[in-house]
């Protein structure tokens, strides 16, 4: 970090699976290495650091749209781990005066995505030319958010002095439960598929977020940021980009289409 003016800060350990195998890595990594970054920040006087939180801090949704005032809720070690990172991070803020931003992305998706997530789960599956999806849980809902707009929320906060101190949701103001979309992916990539549940993609019951779905009012107020592909039609544009992507075999012959990883 020496020498740089700002910092985004985006490491972390983000496989919620492999938290519940492993939570003590995910307070090394998460909790303990933002403790690190805005302990050198305020060391070197940088002007900001741009610190990534999660949705998945909300837990599942008391109500909707989530605004920034929403409670916090640890369901999964990841989660817990995240909240604590978040709060290190104000807390240099309220102590020190560090400039510090915390944004809160929601489900963020895209071309080069790891196919732990669940939207290149399924379309490496099709592009693979599978006609069972092997899936998790389909009730809950999201709210994606694609990748080019949750960059364009980084690059706001990173140039906003309003983000200073404070925690800002990027979303893109739509939900959608997982069984539709992967409909929808599937209607995008012109297939018809059959869902199968795969029981060791389950969450534990109680740690499972049923529903997420952001306000980003903030973050159109302060950083006068709003997402170019939001709601249905917008999404259904960003799995368009998505598939493409995914479905260049010099692309998907990077992904293990039968294996799934904690």
């Amino acid at each position: 970090m020496q020498g740089c003016d700002n910092v985004l800060h985006l490491a972390a350990l983000i496989a919620i699976p492999y938290s519940y195998h492993s939570p003590d890595t995910y307070v090394d990594v998460n909790v303990k290495g933002t403790l690190n970054i805005v302990q050198a920040a305020r060391d070197l006087g940088v002007s900001k650091v741009v610190h990534t939180s999660t949705s998945e801090v909300y837990g599942t949704a008391r109500f909707v749209p989530i605004t920034e005032e929403h409670p916090l809720q640890g369901q999964s070690p990841y989660s817990a781990s995240k909240i604590g990172a978040d709060q290190i991070a104000l807390s240099f803020h309220a102590s020190f005066g560090t400039p510090v931003a915390v944004l809160r992305p929601f489900n963020t998706y895209g071309p080069r995505q790891s196919a732990r997530a669940v939207i290149p789960t399924v379309i490496t599956q099709i592009a693979a030319g599978k006609k069972q999806i092997k899936l998790g849980a389909l009730h809950p809902t999201r709210d994606f958010s694609y990748v080019g707009d949750t960059v364009r929320g980084f690059v706001a906060a990173m140039e906003s002095t309003a983000a200073i101190g404070t925690v800002t949701n990027v979303g893109s103001g739509f939900e959608i439960s997982i069984a539709d979309t992967v409909r929808l992916i599937a209607a995008v990539m012109g297939q018809e598929v059959e869902i199968v549940c795969d029981d060791q993609r389950i969450r534990p019951e109680n740690s499972e977020v049923e529903r997420l779905f952001a306000s980003y009012s903030k973050a159109r107020e302060k950083l006068c940021w709003e997402p170019e592909l939001g709601g249905l039609d917008g999404f259904q544009k960003g799995l368009e980009k998505t598939a493409a992507w995914f479905s260049d075999p010099a692309n998907l012959a990077r992904y293990k289409i039968d294996l799934y990883n904690l």
